[in-house]
C-alpha cells in the first residue's frame, strides 16, 4: 500500500497562470516580433522600442487577457488530459503508452484552444495595440471589456476567429507539453538515477517546452496573423499564401523568443503544478 496525490481538474490552470505571469513580457514581445511584415527588430531591439515608447509597464500590456486565456484554454486541455490519463492509469494499473498520451493530448489541446479562441484573440490584440498608431488603437481596459466590445462591434463569430488555427496550435502544444513531459518524467524515473523532485520535473519540462516549440511554431505564427488582422486576410488558405510569400521561414519568425518564451513557460507550469500536487492534490490509496 502506497500513498500519492494527484491533481485537482483546475490545477493546470491555476499553474499555467502562475507562469504566465512571469513569462508575459516574452510573450508580448513574441507577438510583436511575429506581427512585423518585414524583419526590422530583433528580440532586443524590439524590448527597448516598447520600454523607450512606452515604458517598463507596458511588457505586461495585455496580462489580464493572458490570465483570462489560461483560464480557459489551459485549464480545459490540463482538464482532459490529466482526468483521462489518472482514470485510465487506475483501470490498467500503469501508465499509458505513448500513443495514447499523444491522442489524449491532441484532443485535450485541440479543445482547449477553441474555447480559449476568443480570450487568445483579445490578447494578440491587447499585446499589439501600442504598436498601432493612436487613432487606429482600439484601447481595451481589460480582457472582459476586449470580449465585451468584440462582441457588440463585431459579432460572435469574430470572437472566434482563428480558431481553427487557435485549436491546430492548441492540439500540438499540448502533445509537445503534457505528453512529452508526461514520457520524459518516466524516462527519467525508470533510469533510478533521480527521484521524483524538483529537478526530475525540471528537466522533464524543459525537454517538453522545446518539443512544444518546434510543433507549434508555424501555426501559432499563422493564429498571431489570422488574430491581429483587419480584414487582410479571407481565411486560413489565404493567410498561408500570404505568409508563404515571405519564404518558409517566415512560418518560424520569431522561433528564438518563442522559445525563450515556451519552455520557461513550460518549467514553470509544471514546477507549480507538481507542487499544487505535493500541498493540495487529492490523496490516492494505492
Amino acid at each position: 500500500m502506497s500513498d500519492k496525490r494527484v491533481s485537482r481538474w483546475y490545477f493546470g490552470g491555476l499553474a499555467s497562470c502562475g507562469a504566465a505571469c512571469c513569462t508575459h513580457p516574452l510573450d508580448l514581445l513574441k507577438v510583436h516580433l511575429q506581427t512585423q511584415q518585414e524583419v526590422k527588430k530583433r528580440m532586443m531591439g524590439m524590448a527597448i522600442q516598447v520600454v523607450k515608447n512606452d515604458g517598463v509597464l507596458a511588457l505586461y500590456s495585455g496580462l489580464s487577457a493572458s490570465l483570462c486565456r489560461q483560464m480557459s484554454y489551459s485549464l480545459t486541455r490540463f482538464a482532459i488530459y490529466e482526468s483521462v490519463r489518472d482514470l485510465m492509469g487506475t483501470k490498467s494499473h500503469g501508465p499509458m503508452p505513448f500513443y495514447q498520451k499523444v491522442l489524449l493530448g491532441a484532443f485535450g489541446g485541440f479543445t482547449g484552444g477553441f474555447i480559449g479562441t476568443p480570450a487568445d484573440m483579445v490578447n494578440v490584440r491587447m499585446q499589439n495595440d501600442m504598436k498601432l498608431p493612436p487613432q487606429h488603437r482600439r484601447n481595451y481596459k481589460h480582457a472582459l471589456d476586449g470580449l465585451f466590445r468584440v462582441f457588440r462591434e463585431e459579432g460572435i463569430r469574430r470572437l472566434f476567429s482563428g480558431a481553427s488555427m487557435a485549436s491546430s496550435r492548441g492540439a500540438m502544444v499540448t502533445v509537445g507539453q503534457l505528453a512529452c513531459y508526461d514520457q520524459a518524467k518516466q524516462l527519467v524515473l525508470g533510469t533510478g538515477v533521480m527521484g521524483d523532485n524538483i529537478l526530475t520535473h525540471f528537466l522533464s519540462s524543459f525537454i517538453a517546452g522545446g518539443c512544444a516549440t518546434f510543433l507549434c511554431q508555424p501555426l501559432d505564427v499563422l493564429k498571431t496573423r489570422l488574430m491581429n488582422s483587419k480584414g487582410e486576410y479571407t481565411g486560413v488558405l489565404h493567410c498561408f499564401k500570404e505568409t508563404a510569400r515571405l519564404g518558409p521561414l517566415a512560418f518560424y519568425k520569431g522561433l528564438v523568443p518563442a522559445g525563450i518564451r515556451l519552455i520557461p513557460h513550460t518549467v514553470l507550469t509544471f514546477i507549480f503544478l507538481e507542487q499544487l500536487k505535493k500541498y493540495f492534490g487529492i490523496l490516492v490509496v494505492s
